[in-house]
């Protein structure tokens, strides 16, 4: 994964109140999740806590897990000692029992994977029958678009790096594209059904704050949100069935 700890303080502050994750990508998130109350959240990729502390206002039980350690620090200030803050990769093993979660949330984290399989699995495993993921993305399409040189094709499943600065510092971040066909046979197999796929727009607020950027901002695409849920009837196939085989989309 990339190393988040080089620069968490200044990824903190870029983000915390700018257009792309304070008006879109967390508010998308929030959007799906709806009422949360009393709900077991595990916030997956959870960073310095932005979205961990929307959820816990709103009611929600979290959980926080990151790669980096120097992001969950910043988490641990912002949340204080009363959440549960584990630093965990996302592609191992995740330290929960069986059903522990009514809700996964991701929120710009699989486009880091190269393979979504493993990752997708404990999530499931982790959460109740019934549960819901509710994921962001960059956009399939948006690097095929407008990258320069452009992508050499939609179909394949391909890295990237792009170069990320901050104070000066320049810093290199990979990742992963797929077409969008790749991510809802990734959530088959791994036994989720599909409910939801959006597109979503930036929050009206942003039009008041950002008046210069709004409408170039709007009119490109940026992420897709889904919600994918375990089947009810997943109790008893959990432990044995072939993933995505009684549960397809």
């Amino acid at each position: 994964m990339n190393d988040y700890d080089s620069f968490a303080e200044a990824y903190s502050a870029e983000t915390e109140n700018n257009i792309v994750n304070a008006y879109l990508a967390r508010p998308a998130i929030m959007t799906l999740a709806g009422e949360v109350a009393g709900r077991r959240v595990l916030d997956a990729g959870c960073g310095s806590g932005p979205l961990s502390a929307a959820l816990r206002e709103r009611g929600a039980v979290v959980t926080g897990i990151d790669s980096s350690a120097g992001m969950l620090a910043l988490a641990r200030r912002r949340l204080g000692d009363d959440v549960d803050l584990q630093v965990v990769d996302v592609r191992d093993p995740l330290p929960f029992a069986d059903d522990s979660f009514d809700d996964v949330v991701a929120s710009l984290v699989l486009h880091y994977l190269e393979d979504w399989g493993p990752t997708l699995a404990e999530m499931r495993r982790v959460l109740r029958p019934g549960g819901r993921l509710i994921a962001s993305v960059q956009h399939p399409l948006v690097d095929y678009l407008i990258q320069d040189p452009p992508r050499p094709s939609y179909f394949a499943t391909t890295s990237f790096t792009e170069d990320w600065t901050f104070n000066g510092q320049s810093f290199p971040m990979t990742f992963w594209r797929r077409p969008l066909h790749a991510m809802t046979d990734a959530f088959a197999s791994a036994g989720f059904r599909l409910t939801v796929i959006s597109e979503p727009q930036a929050d009206p607020a942003a039009r008041e704050l950002f008046p210069d950027e709004i409408d170039d901002f709007t009119a490109k695409l940026s992420f897709l949100c889904f919600v994918v849920e375990v089947p009810p009837s997943a109790a008893a196939s959990k432990a044995g069935d072939q993933p995505g085989v009684s549960s397809p989309l």
